[in-house]
């Protein structure tokens, strides 16, 4: 029974979102595979050819093909990694990077299009599913019988939590007094008042069924930034990447959301939040000393170009 819905699904949705005819889908010359390269090449944290071949699962053979096309096209450049010479370090050009932008943007367009047909009170119903589905079908998910992460939207008694957690988790860590637990406050109450769900989102993270984390995606002052707020994992469950997931989603959504940069503020003292930031492609833009929080404390401004 299960392997038939998977199969009647599959054929539904390739049809739904034209995938079966890619190129005349989005008006493009790049297949689907090709377009897949592009795009990881330009929000990849590693572009490596060997990374690109087992993120996409993609035969060595074809790959090395595709990046020849790309390389004559302009689009590429290959040269020996700096950190292992064994290994190819691929890059895009400026007329790559044009045409990563500009699949980008008919890809958004195509899925605004989809998404515009549904009625606002399934939208969350529907992406609930999705990410459902893809939690379950998730390598790690198949191959370990370890714990059991997943994400999604806010349920009553989620902003609470949010609060709660972050007051109680700062000042066991850091010694934050109740001014860091006003400040959280206030960021919740603002999102909880005044939120547009197209825009702005928070996701909760659940290991094992119990909450672990939170993250915001909320409007800055400029229209087109969003401001990365609030992460947030529980120290009962590090060390299962639910911060990198948490903030990987919230890129995704502002990508989706067409901002064209992502924003955030914290502290030097929270090593492990930056190392995520990093890893994720962040950049460091400014940083100033403050006292807040009953600390004295090195605040940080870090950057996302999407």
């Amino acid at each position: 029974m299960a392997v038939q819905e998977i199969r009647e699904f599959n054929r539904f949705y390739t049809n739904l979102i034209g995938a079966l005819d890619y190129s005349r889908h989005l008006h493009t010359p790049f297949t689907l595979t090709e377009a897949r390269v592009l795009y990881e090449l330009a929000h990849a944290r590693r572009t490596d050819a060997a990374d690109l071949r087992m993120e996409l699962s993609l035969d060595a053979g074809h790959l090395s093909r595709m990046l020849s096309k790309f390389e004559e096209r302009q689009l590429v450049t290959r040269r020996p990694s700096e950190q292992d010479a064994r290994r190819q370090r691929i890059e895009l050009t400026a007329r790559g990077k044009e045409a990563a932008s500009l699949l980008e943007e008919r890809s958004q367009e195509a899925v605004g299009s989809l998404v515009g047909r549904i009625a606002p009170e399934d939208r969350p119903r529907l992406t609930d599913a999705m990410s459902t589905v893809r939690e379950i079908l998730h390598d790690d998910h198949r191959i370990t019988t370890g714990p059991r992460v997943t994400l999604r939207a806010p349920r009553p008694g989620d902003l609470g939590w949010a609060i709660e957690r972050n007051a109680a988790v700062y000042a066991t860590e850091y010694g934050w007094d109740e001014d860091y637990e006003t400040l959280v406050a206030r960021i919740v109450a603002d999102y909880a008042s005044d939120h547009d769900p197209q825009r702005e989102a928070m996701w909760v993270a659940e290991l094992d069924g119990e909450r672990a984390g939170c993250v915001f995606c909320m409007r800055d002052d400029a229209p087109d930034t969003a401001r990365l707020r609030l992460l947030l994992v529980d120290p009962a469950a590090r060390g299962h990447g639910i911060g990198g997931r948490l903030v990987d989603t919230c890129i995704a959504f502002a990508r989706q959301a067409a901002y064209t940069e992502l924003v955030l503020w914290t502290n030097d003292v929270l090593a492990g939040a930056r190392r995520i930031y990093e890893r994720a492609g962040f950049e460091l833009v400014a940083q100033k000393p403050h006292r807040s929080f009953g600390r004295e404390l090195m605040g940080q401004d870090w950057r996302l170009a999407l």
